[in-house]
């Protein structure tokens, strides 16, 4: 059997012309109609939940083995935390945040928590995507403040190369690694609070921070509910070296996309928030069936939505934001004390300027590793 899948995916590949010399599947790797082809032919690969589950356990190894993340550094704790200026708003609190990824590599980020006092809190990773200095954005802040307010501990940080992330550029050799192995220090630190219940655990993030939010979901067992936003696709597997800049899709023995990673989060409560004027616009058509059919395997058909947004575009705005309260909301158990008239009300969050959410000013750590070449050479990862 394993022989014929594999010159099942040889003819595949030879068929639409695809290099056998190189395992990157970047960008619109296949065209729409490939990848209808493409999930046709991944559904032959199962046909119960054992040999889905072994499936799933192959495109797990390939992510982790594809991005090296089991040479980066076994650190447990140490996260040598940094919280300033903390600032009590309406129904919520903002501080500002750094945490140690690995020693002399920061996270940046602000924390957000309820201002209702409860032994233990939610929590959610938000991560963001591309832009201009995302992390300060009224979609990033709102959302987080929203959530706060709602009950949860969220931590908003920036990517590497982004806000104050800025020790290595953002399109590094190994960018899509040092993302990942971030977003779980973010969860570490999150886990270690104890005020944070370890089974309320959820993450989201758009565009690229929804392929974050995938990618760490998929592995990691310990996120709870997910949220990806605007960009699981079974044809587009990324246009950033930070998503598609290392061999995770496809290796010589298997090859598959971002459907299928998402779909590895089953049976947790997964929400895909998709849109017609991206990559996006095939989901309850292609992406979203597909995963059902994982999801059914387990009984989970309710576990999984998807909201299908046809006349908007690439971005995390007030209706996705909207689907998204709901949705982590409901499965996080949150108390939804945010005001609500004919919909989700966002007045009462205080937008701060760029400086008011910077951790660092004038003076930073002196022991940061600075430039690609030498975390690169501290990790003794390359690409």
């Amino acid at each position: 059997m394993k022989q014929f899948t594999l010159v099942i995916l040889f003819i595949f590949c030879c068929f639409y012309g695809r290099s056998q010399d190189s395992m990157l599947c970047q960008g619109a790797y296949w065209t729409e109609d490939e990848a209808v082809v493409a999930m046709k032919q991944f559904e032959k690969e199962w046909n119960d939940r054992a040999s889905w589950e072994k499936r799933a356990q192959r495109i797990k190894k390939g992510i982790i083995e594809g991005m090296q993340l089991e040479k980066m550094p076994d650190i447990k704790g140490n996260f040598n935390t940094i919280i300033n200026n903390t600032r009590n708003m309406d129904g919520y609190i903002v501080e500002n945040i750094a945490i140690e990824s690995f020693p002399g590599f920061y996270i940046t980020g602000n924390l957000y928590r309820p201002t209702t006092e409860s032994e233990k809190y939610a929590a959610i990773l938000n991560a963001h995507g591309h832009g201009q200095n995302p992390r300060f954005s009224k979609s990033a802040q709102t959302r987080s403040a929203v959530l706060a307010r709602m009950g949860a501990i969220v931590f908003t940080y920036d990517m590497i190369g982004y806000g104050e992330n800025d020790q290595v550029d953002h399109k590094m050799p190994i960018a899509l690694l040092l993302q990942t192995f971030n977003s779980k220090r973010v969860l570490e630190y999150l886990l270690s609070r104890p005020d944070v219940d370890p089974q309320r655990i959820g993450m989201t993030g758009e565009s690229g921070g929804g392929t974050q939010t995938f990618m760490l979901s998929a592995i990691d067992d310990r996120i709870r509910v997910s949220a990806p936003v605007v960009q699981v696709s079974a044809h587009f597997f990324g246009g950033c070296i930070c998503e598609s800049g290392m061999p995770i899709h496809k290796s010589t023995d298997h090859q598959t996309n971002n459907a299928e990673i998402a779909a590895l989060f089953a049976p947790r409560p997964l929400l895909l928030i998709s849109d017609g004027d991206d990559w996006t616009r095939n989901v309850p058509r292609i992406e979203y069936p597909y995963i059902q059919k994982v999801y059914a395997l387990y009984n989970g058909e309710n576990r999984v939505e998807n909201v299908h947004l046809p006349l908007e575009r690439h971005d995390y705005g007030f209706s996705k934001r909207a689907a998204a309260y709901n949705f982590l909301g409901h499965h996080l158990q949150l108390n939804f004390q945010t005001p609500y008239d004919d919909g989700y009300n966002e007045d009462f969050v205080t937008l701060l300027s760029e400086e008011e959410l910077k951790v660092f000013h004038s003076s930073k750590p002196t022991d940061r590793l600075l430039g690609n070449q030498a975390v690169m050479e501290y990790l003794g990862i390359g690409q």
